[in-house]
């Protein structure tokens, strides 16, 4: 299955902090920008960092597995060996964890590897990674 590539515009109160998060940290490539605003490559999907201070980060969580899970968030499902290879590279770049690289709904047909984290804004995202990719809607 090929997907469209989406498009997730989200407030940043720092734009130099985004950059450096997001290119730096997250290693994705920049695009175009302006003084107001960047463009990423996330994994083939576009995300817009959009200068908007005091506008970004999550409103409320939800108990899920355990543990709080911030809402809103956006991220991306992985490979294993991808998610293993982010996680790593997160924690070397002094990522702020929400809830470290971990395995959640163990034994369960929805077991995945997870991890939140906030950029410098305080936006939150969830990376994911399934043992078994056809479990991602498994009930």
């Amino acid at each position: 299955m090929t997907l469209p590539p989406f498009h997730l515009a989200f407030p940043v109160d720092d734009l130099a902090a985004a950059r450096a998060f997001y290119g730096g940290v997250m290693g994705c490539a920049e695009g175009r920008s302006s003084d107001e605003w960047i463009d990423f490559d996330f994994h083939g999907h576009q995300i817009v960092a959009h200068l908007a201070p005091g506008q970004a980060g999550d409103r409320a969580s939800n108990h899920v597995d355990g543990h709080g899970v911030p809402v809103p968030h956006f991220g991306l499902v992985l490979g294993m060996d991808e998610w293993t290879a982010l996680a790593e590279r997160l924690r070397a770049g002094g990522a702020d964890f929400v809830m470290a690289p971990t395995i959640r709904f163990k034994g369960q047909p929805g077991e995945q590897a997870t991890m939140f984290l906030r950029d410098p804004s305080g936006n939150a995202l969830e990376f994911k990674a399934f043992a078994n990719p056809a479990n991602l809607f498994a009930t």
